[in-house]
């Protein structure tokens, strides 16, 4: 089959799954059609790319003209990645089983909505597809009863996702208006005769509208609620396919739909990403809860995306071409070993839920207790989130520095300065990042504790694996991966910045010609890493091996004269984070209560409640107001609802009045 029919076919099998699981009968077999279609796409990826799709008419109409459908080799290239995790989420029983119907509905809903936005090229087909993306993941929540306040969270996102939506309609329409069509094609035509005004204007409101989806902030702070709802299930298929489709969207408005844009819109992007990333790390590492530390951490990795690829506006707008090829390119590395290792991560949670029946990141010892590669893809998934040698996450964040670090190109200090500052940011988010996930594998899977665990099932452990492997893999074989983008980037930028991104198995930064790596700013190869690690750790092993000839000398730790307990003395999740809970207190405004229970006697306490929290940014500041705004403005429009039929029949006659006046007029 070729890559379009085969890309149709994906289509029609996730209706046939939405419909069989709406019906409520049938689940394996709706499970079944998830994972076929899912698998269908890939196929149809793996055999475009580097080409892209033939563009193909859909079998309907929409405003009296035709829909075309045509995915370009980036398109593919996030697609393919995020389906990856996506699909082994669909194949695998989500925890909370009596809302398996509306899951897989939903999961079906959301991924026929991303297949639209990734090939749509009609803005009002997108905009449908948008919101179906955005229904389905509303759907996957709801359906999963693991939390009682589910309904406010899927609100609250909601809401946040529909401020993105209507931006992203009033950008449409502005692109749309000069060529009286909104066919993305139009759209490129119109954003090369806007002014820098107008640009900057559907700059910020593109940002807007494809950052809701993006946890740009102040659209972050939807991500802890919401994923908390859910199992890790859906969260594998929001940070991954979901979260690729909205940077696509972005991608695609900033640089195909003006092509001309300021610097000032590369300078707004840089900003605000660099800030996403750094706000949403620093809370990630405060929480203590799989979901909500894995979605802030979705945010903060969709952020430093989002940063790379407003250098990218930054350097066109220059007229550094090469520079700009380079810093796309990144972010959409950036993007795909995102997508399988946190894909592995969200399984991993599920994982620890069915074992330990919490999601708390807390001493578990699956590790010890649980099938070696399960370890394995956990700790390759968490080296890459941590950006350490050789994973992906490495490779891409080591390439988000050499492209920031090019600012001293620019051709004014402002520039610079901006991608200065950037690269400090950016820093600080690595940092932060790398002992989040410390905090994750170290408490959360190798802690030891007395509790009674059950040993993860074979399948999970078994995903997991896979996608570590994938993680490693996509590093290692990058060299390969390469030459898949550089159609795109030569169609949009005039450049083939990734054949210059490697010299044999090195990687390089790419900003000119291929040149010797001993000669290049900088290089790297996860290929060799690969080989020679596990090489190098034949000299600890060997070590280790040694000293088995004397004998270990094991004291007892100290308690203070206390009954030794070494899991009450364990570190937990707390008190690993509290020394940065205390150094950025301006930014948490740390809470704690603590609270006595009695049996009425003041003296006599039956348990001591400690509770503590970190307290959001734009919560209290901006999201609040408003909604005491729109019940002050509801409490008053709701007085219109009297049930008195005189005052309804005045609005009706002071109406008719309105229509004759303006046809009169």
């Amino acid at each position: 089959m070729m890559p379009v029919e085969l890309l149709a076919a994906a289509a029609i099998v996730w209706v046939a799954a939405a419909f069989i699981a709406l019906l409520g009968a049938g689940r394996i077999l709706a499970r079944a059609l998830l994972v076929l279609g899912g698998l269908a796409a890939i196929v149809a990826a793996l055999l475009s790319l580097p080409e892209g799709t033939a563009s193909l008419t859909v079998p309907t109409s929409l405003g009296g003209g035709p829909i075309l459908f045509r995915m370009t080799p980036d398109a593919l290239w996030l697609m393919g990645f995020g389906l990856a995790p996506a699909v082994l989420a669909a194949a695998l029983a989500t925890p909370a089983s009596k809302g398996e119907g509306g899951w897989l509905f939903g999961t079906a809903v959301s991924l026929l909505g991303a297949l639209g936005v990734f090939g749509l090229q009609d803005g009002a087909a997108f905009l449908i597809a948008w919101e179906v993306m955005s229904f389905g993941g509303a759907m996957m929540i709801l359906s999963e009863r693991l939390s009682a306040a589910k309904g406010r969270s899927v609100l609250f996102m909601l809401a946040l996702l529909e401020v993105g939506a209507v931006a992203l309609l009033l950008a449409f329409l502005l692109l749309g208006i000069p060529g009286d069509s909104l066919s993305f094609d139009g759209f490129a035509h119109a954003g090369a005769s806007f002014g820098g005004g107008w640009q900057a204007l559907v700059g910020v409101l593109c940002l807007i509208g494809f950052g809701a989806k993006l946890g740009v902030l102040p659209f972050y702070e939807w991500f802890p609620a919401a994923y908390g709802s859910g199992s890790g299930a859906s969260g594998a298929v929001l940070s991954s396919v979901v979260l690729n489709a909205a940077f696509f969207g972005l991608s695609r408005a900033l640089i195909g739909w003006l092509p001309a844009s300021t610097p000032a819109v590369g300078i707004v992007v840089v900003a605000a990403g660099t800030l996403s990333a750094v706000l949403a790390i620093l809370y990630a590492f405060q929480q203590e809860d799989w979901r909500g530390l894995l979605s802030f951490s979705s945010a903060e990795n969709a952020s430093i995306a989002v940063a790379t690829l407003g250098a990218s506006v930054m350097f066109r707008a220059d007229g550094q071409m090469q520079l700009a090829g380079l810093a796309w390119t990144v972010a959409l590395l950036h993007l795909a070993g995102h997508s399988l290792a946190k894909g592995a991560l969200f399984l991993a949670a599920d994982a620890v839920f069915r074992s330990a029946r919490s999601y708390d990141i807390a001493h578990t010892d699956l590790l010890r207790r649980s099938a070696w590669p399960f370890g394995l893809g956990a700790l390759f998934a968490a080296m890459s989130l941590a950006a350490m040698p050789p994973q992906a996450g490495f490779v891409s964040e080591w390439y988000v520095f050499q492209t920031i670090f090019q600012g001293f190109h620019l051709s004014t200090l402002g520039d610079r300065l901006v991608l200065a500052i950037a690269g400090a940011g950016l820093a600080l988010t690595a940092a932060v990042a790398f002992a989040t996930f410390v905090k994750v594998l170290g408490i959360g899977l190798l802690g030891r504790t007395s509790r009674r665990v059950s040993a993860i099932s074979g399948g999970t452990a078994a995903a997991v694996a896979l996608l570590g492997l994938c993680v490693i893999a996509l590093a290692a074989g990058l060299p390969a991966w390469l030459p898949a983008l550089d159609r795109s980037a030569a169609d949009m930028f005039g450049v083939h910045t990734p054949l210059a991104m490697h010299v044999g198995w090195v990687l390089v930064p790419g900003t000119g010609a291929p040149i010797a790596p001993d000669r290049s700013f900088a290089f790297i190869s996860p290929s060799l890493l690969v080989i020679a690690m596990p090489i190098l750790s034949l000299i600890p092993l060997a070590m280790l091996a040694a000293t088995r000839r004397f004998p270990v000398r094991r004291a007892p730790v100290w308690y203070g004269g206390l009954t030794q307990d070494p899991e009450r003395a364990s570190t937990t999740g707390l008190t690993f984070s509290n020394a940065l809970r205390t150094f950025y207190a301006f930014i948490y405004r740390p809470t704690l209560t603590t609270t006595r229970e009695t049996n009425g006697q003041p003296y006599f306490i039956r348990r001591l409640v400690f509770t503590h929290d970190v307290a959001p940014i734009f919560g209290p500041y901006l999201f609040s107001p408003l909604v005491r705004f729109v019940r002050f403005l509801a409490g008053k429009i709701s007085r219109i609802q009297s049930g008195h039929l005189n005052f309804y029949l005045a609005l009706i006659g002071a109406l008719l009045v309105v229509i004759l006046a303006l046809t009169l007029i």
